[in-house]
């Protein structure tokens, strides 16, 4: 697809991945809109990057409806859904509690696609979309204290490969991208971004593969793609 123009939606975009996302977007000429959960953050980076902001929680499942309409309109359109909001909690088995299951489910998975079932008509009217999954390595393998966390981000790959099989025959396409390790706010109560690492990934590395996956021709796409740090450990 063309960036040049193209009206994109980055949940999750004040900080880390998804900033850099909307950054590197806007740079190619896309017309960007970042949402976040805390308002203030949205409108000062949205300002910086020059392109719209809206402050929402994905999981607060009721209002979806009129936020994206109003994204959409704000857009003037929709080609691209970047699903980037997340966030984790790393319990060891024997000390899970449903609240924690229920809080990063809610975001990483349910509202997830309840967002996403809120833009699918204005793809499936065009018939022509694309939906980015911003999963994890930790969708690939688990790990210790990764129950919760691997658990809603095995469960995002199964979505996105569902979604693949169900929207291809409507040019929908649909790409898992899973990240290892980068610096940033995540995990972080007070949301200040982690500096960078030497040899661990930055998240400009992972906006550049995104546009690349983007910017192929509309008669492919890329169903899965995971970028590891070279030598993380040196």
């Amino acid at each position: 697809m063309k960036l040049e123009g193209a009206k994109i939606m980055i949940t999750g975009g004040s900080s880390g991945l998804g900033k850099a996302m909307a950054e590197v977007l806007k740079e190619a000429g896309a017309i960007v809109l970042i949402t976040g959960r805390n308002e203030e953050k949205v409108n000062e980076v949205a300002s910086v990057i020059d392109c719209f902001g809206m402050a929402f929680d994905v999981s607060d499942y009721s209002i979806l409806p009129e936020k994206v309409s109003l994204a959409v309109e704000m857009l003037g359109g929709i080609d691209v859904l970047i699903n980037n909001a997340g966030i984790g909690e790393f319990p060891v088995l024997g000390e899970i509690q449903i609240d924690q299951l229920n809080r990063v489910f809610g975001i990483n998975v349910f509202g997830l696609t309840m967002l996403t079932q809120e833009v699918l008509p204005h793809f499936k009217s065009q018939q022509y979309g694309n939906i980015l999954n911003i999963g994890s390595t930790a969708s690939l393998k688990g790990f210790a204290r990764g129950s919760v966390y691997a658990a809603s981000k095995f469960a995002l790959r199964a979505l996105s490969q569902c979604w693949q099989a169900e929207l291809r025959r409507e040019n929908i396409r649909v790409i898992h991208v899973n990240p290892s390790e980068v610096p940033t706010a995540f995990n972080k109560e007070d949301r200040q971004e982690r500096p960078d690492e030497k040899n661990k990934l930055t998240a400009k590395e992972i906006a550049h593969s995104i546009k690349a996956a983007l910017e192929m021709d509309n008669r492919g796409f890329i169903p899965e793609l995971s970028v590891w740090a070279t030598n993380p450990w040196d």
